[in-house]
């Protein structure tokens, strides 16, 4: 490529122009070139990295994160188990069931997250990142070095290529966030793209929407249409490349030794393992029997009575197998029943709140879940963005303009928490008052069914997929039946599931609002209106415009302490809104592996366990295991 200057001066030589003429232009424009890259250098920030609020923690020279261990073995297998199957391994479009594992392993961003701050990101794919102050747009400049599995160079043009395949053919919802947010990607050279973005902005939220691109080949899609379900996976930059599949029963990664980003700060004592190996069961149950049997080695417990009655088997109490409980201090699960929104009987927000109140969460946790949950309570649990107790000013401040479409509960009563309940399956007194909703919003009992003016009686349908849940919701159920409301649990294969939670097609379901400790524009996925009627996170169907409004100033907010404010406003009007009945989470992982592996000091790490990325294959450990006969 030639650049401008060098054009200037050969069309200059092309004339009989004095000599001293000549260099006296190629002196003016080198000096105009030279300012022009001073007044760049001072009119934007080049840096290693982004947070949204305040400093990085680590320096452009940081050698490795704090959390790992830089000198961590490499070698050994790490393995662990999926619910379900899959038919697809492209999660980026909606055709398919995409693997669990499909783009975790192969697919590097621009730049990538830690373990241990809750909103910053640093350069992985991308060396840098370039912005003006206000923000209005950003470079990215690659790593030459950059590599996909099968040799080619990263190039800006990738980078592009994906970003266009998205907005054509992706997942709506996240379609929609790249549409409102990113104007324009252009390769401004074969290692920098330049995102130009839909408007200036105040704070670093689209920057970081950009730094978090993954980046596929635009080569592999010359003969193969993304918007295909495939099995063919995505050619990716990352560490491990797929070693062999069992369609809908395995996935066995391997550690690519070309990997081009090993010495990286940012992968130093991680990618530890030489493999990853996922066993997919459709049953609890029998995945439960196989990690017993030593089918696969890991194991994350997410059934209390599981982790409280089974595991006393032989290599529990031998110390072949380890139970433990590690730190997690992230924000909690926000797990939820969700109500479908768009179903005619929960549109008066009484009705779902008196369903939500026959839920006896005290009498679960004691009698189901042996004690070890807390009540989930707000969208984001356990963490300074909760609201609690009455609306206090700041909060009436933001929450009051939007009055018209809130609650007016949000005003007058403290922050929605749901009712505590007796340790009896059946507290009277709180039926008794879901009883008293159903009637004043029009649903009474007529012959002993819950039925509406019209005759219609009150029907809820869980829609479930796993049996262990067959002991919390059947209990629930009984207590509906008490209100005169006719519901059945309905447990479908996962493939169904999806599809129906995918097309909204449920009266209730199972779902976790993911939430983060530093919320952005994916509250919009979760709870704008936008999509509200496309396949999307927004699984309730929730359309409200002070909703919208709240989620943009959460996304707006300029500083740690005003995000806090923003997300409590948001948090007390979506409780008031009864959208789903909260469940329970724990605020430590329960985890239960082979005595093979190891890992650093894991208060280190508050944000992410990471058990397939910075722990490792104990050699010694896994000698004695095989020597003694238990692997």
């Amino acid at each position: 490529m030639i650049n401008r200057s060098q054009s200037k001066a050969r069309a200059i030589a092309r004339t009989d122009v004095p000599l001293w003429k000549v260099f006296g232009v190629l002196f003016i424009a080198a000096a105009l070139t030279l300012m022009a890259g001073l007044t760049r250098a001072q009119d934007t920030t080049i840096s290693h990295g982004i947070s949204q609020f305040g400093e990085l923690k680590y320096p452009a020279d940081f050698p490795y994160f704090d959390y790992v261990n830089p000198g961590a073995p490499k070698g050994g297998e790490y393995s662990t188990w999926a619910f379900g199957t899959f038919d697809s391994m492209n999660p980026y479009i909606t055709k398919g069931n995409a693997a669990s594992s499909a783009t975790d392993y192969n697919i590097e961003r621009l730049m990538t997250r830690t373990a241990d701050e809750p909103d910053s990101m640093y350069g992985l794919l991308a060396e840098t990142i370039e912005y003006p102050a206000d923000r209005a747009w950003a470079i990215f400049t690659l790593r030459p070095e950059a590599r996909f599995s099968d040799g080619t160079p990263v190039m800006a043009s990738d980078v592009v290529f994906t970003l266009n395949a998205f907005l054509e053919n992706g997942i709506p919802s996240y379609r929609a966030i790249l549409e409102a947010e990113i104007a324009s990607v252009e390769a401004i050279g074969d290692h920098q793209v330049k995102f130009t973005f839909t408007g200036p902005s105040d704070d670093n939220s689209t920057l970081l929407l950009a730094a978090g691109t993954p980046v596929l080949s635009e080569k592999q899609f010359e003969t193969r249409d993304f918007s295909e379900s495939t099995l063919e996976p995505l050619l990716g930059t990352g560490p491990y490349v797929l070693e062999s599949m069992d369609v809908g029963k395995q996935l066995v990664y391997k550690y690519n030794p070309d990997y081009w980003g090993a010495d990286l700060p940012v992968n130093i004592g991680s990618n530890n393992f030489e493999r990853i190996r996922i066993e997919y069961y459709a049953d609890s149950t029998a995945a439960f029997e196989g990690f017993k049997a030593g089918e696969f080695l890991f194991r994350r417990e997410n059934s209390s009575q599981a982790w409280a009655q089974n595991y006393t088997f032989p290599a529990v109490e031998s110390g072949y197998v380890v139970k433990e409980e590690l730190p997690d201090g992230d924000i909690g699960r926000a797990q939820a029943f969700t109500f479908n929104l768009h179903r005619a009987q929960f549109s008066d927000p009484r009705v779902r709140e008196a369903i939500g109140m026959a839920f006896n969460f005290e009498w679960s946790n004691k009698t189901l879940f042996f004690g070890l949950y807390t009540r989930v309570t707000s969208f984001f649990p356990n963490s300074d963005l909760e609201a609690t107790g009455m609306i206090p000013d700041d909060e009436r401040a933001i929450l009051e303009p939007f009055a018209a479409d809130l609650p007016p509960e949000v005003f007058t009563e403290p922050a929605y928490v749901p009712p505590v309940s007796g340790e009896n399956q059946i507290d009277r007194s709180v039926i008794r008052a879901a009883g008293k909703l159903l009637d004043d919003a029009g649903w009474t009992i007529q012959d002993g069914v819950r039925k509406n003016a019209a005759g219609e009686a009150l029907t809820i349908e869980f829609l479930n997929y796993s049996p262990l849940f067959d002991r919390i919701i059947n209990p629930y159920i009984e207590n509906l039946q008490r209100l005169g409301i006719q519901a059945t649990n309905n447990r479908v294969d996962s493939a169904q599931y999806t599809e129906r939670s995918r097309n909204r097609e449920f009266d209730v379901m199972i779902d976790t609002f993911g939430n983060s400790l530093t919320p952005g524009l994916g509250l919009r996925q979760t709870y704008g209106s936008a999509n509200a009627n496309v396949p999307s996170r927004n699984r309730a169907g929730l359309e409200n415009p002070a909703i919208d409004a709240l989620v943009e100033r959460v996304i707006a907010s300029k500083t740690r302490d005003e995000l806090n404010l923003n997300t409590r406003a948001l948090d007390r009007a979506l409780r008031a809104m009864h959208i789903w009945v909260p469940q329970w989470y724990k605020d430590v992982h329960t985890v239960a592996y082979w005595d093979v592996f190891s890992y650093p000091d894991p208060t280190l790490s508050p944000f992410a366990l990471g058990p397939s990325s910075f722990w490792w294959w104990d050699e010694a450990k896994a000698a004695k295991l095989q020597a003694e006969g238990a692997l």
